[in-house]
Parts: C-alpha cells; sequence; structure tokens
C-alpha cells in the first residue's frame, strides 16, 4: 500500500453551552449549541432565539502526509 497525502473528516465534537459560528454554508451564522445526541445538534440562533434540530454536519478536517490510503474495512 503507497502513502498518500490524505485529508480526513471527522464529526465535530459539539458541547452543549458552545457559542459557534459556522461560516461557508446555508447556515452561516452564530449560534449556541443546546443539545446534542448521537445524530442530533439542536442550535439556537442569539438574535431570533429560533430553535432547529439539525442531523450532525459540522465536520473538523486534518491532513496527514505519507497516509496509507484506502484503509481495509478494519482499520
Amino acid at each position: 500500500m503507497a502513502d498518500h497525502r490524505v485529508t480526513i473528516f471527522r464529526p465535530y465534537p459539539f458541547a452543549a453551552g458552545q457559542k459557534i459560528r459556522i461560516e461557508g454554508t446555508r447556515r452561516r451564522g452564530d449560534w449556541e449549541v443546546l443539545k446534542v445526541s448521537e445524530n442530533k445538534v439542536t442550535l439556537r440562533c442569539p438574535v431570533s432565539y429560533r430553535e432547529f434540530e439539525w442531523d450532525i454536519f459540522c465536520y473538523a478536517a486534518e491532513e496527514q502526509d505519507h497516509a496509507p490510503w484506502p484503509l481495509k474495512q478494519s482499520e
């Protein structure tokens, strides 16, 4: 297996009470994280106080040099 430069995406670990800012998507803006479950996050707008529950949609990314790619399913 050869080494490659690989970008890795992981779901962002939201925590209730966080103040976040989303940029570059239709959900852009400032939000407060109200509740987090395994698959959903509930956010509140600090201006309108409207609340929304969405599937987890934010991801933290990193790039790794010399990473094996593709990984076998068990890795």
